[in-house]
């Protein structure tokens, strides 16, 4: 499994109110952790923000924000592309 990049966990904590200050892992259940609907929302903006990477329609599923590892997966894969095109 990948493991997570420090800034996309500090990121993402803010998000996950059952956190406390246990690591995060890539087999954190995000929704077990706090995240909610509206917050994947802003999530969203901010990975957007953070990574310049915006995730394709075909990401926005249940899937993808199921574990921290998961959602870190969907980011990764774009970055590459982001990182070519400038």
């Amino acid at each position: 499994m990948t493991s997570l990049d420090s800034s996309f966990t500090a990121m993402l904590r803010p998000f996950l109110k059952y956190t406390g200050q246990e690591d995060l892992t890539p087999d954190a259940r995000l929704r077990d952790l706090g995240l909610d609907s509206m917050q994947a929302i802003e999530l969203l903006f901010c990975i957007e923000d953070e990574f310049g990477v915006t995730l394709p329609d075909d990401k926005l599923v249940d899937a993808t924000f199921e574990t921290a590892g998961a959602l870190w997966s969907a980011i990764d894969e774009l970055r590459p592309a982001v990182r070519e095109a400038s």
